[in-house]
């Protein structure tokens, strides 16, 4: 009796039914073709009648008056910092506290060393008025 022949794809890495490098490449080609579409049609297809209505800034059907820039405290900067910088630092002891039983002594010492660094940047904070919210006070 013969034995059967078995089925070799001559492309395994090019077949759209094994992971490859052809699905990517395929999807990669389409997105660009779509992103080239869609730029080309919007300004192909768009009419341009320039207006001094268009060009002035919508604020919710309210004619605006004076400039629209102004400038924000100090102190807004800094919360928005602050905050940033703590629950950064707060999602790293979240994920340490998760780790605990792996990590030992080791990893609480490591910890204890980053906690007593983050107190000492807040007690500097703290200290050159960087958390005070009057701006006659603090900064």
């Amino acid at each position: 009796m013969q034995p059967t022949p078995s089925y070799a794809p001559l492309a395994a890495a090019f077949s759209p039914w094994e992971p490859g490098a052809l699905p990517l490449v395929v999807f990669f080609a389409v997105v660009l073709a779509l992103l080239a579409a869609i730029l080309f049609l919007s300004g192909f297809l768009v009419r341009r009648r320039p207006n001094p209505d268009k060009q002035r800034p919508y604020e919710c059907g309210i004619l605006p008056t004076g400039p629209a820039r102004f400038r924000y405290p100090v102190p807004f900067f800094l919360v928005a910092v602050f905050f940033l910088i703590f629950d950064v630092e707060t999602a790293y002891i979240v994920s340490w506290a998760v780790a605990w039983p792996e990590l030992g002594l080791p990893g609480y010492l490591r910890m204890a060393v980053f906690i007593v660094v983050l107190g000492l940047g807040l007690a500097y904070a703290w200290r050159k008025g960087g958390l005070d919210w009057d701006e006659e006070e603090g900064l």
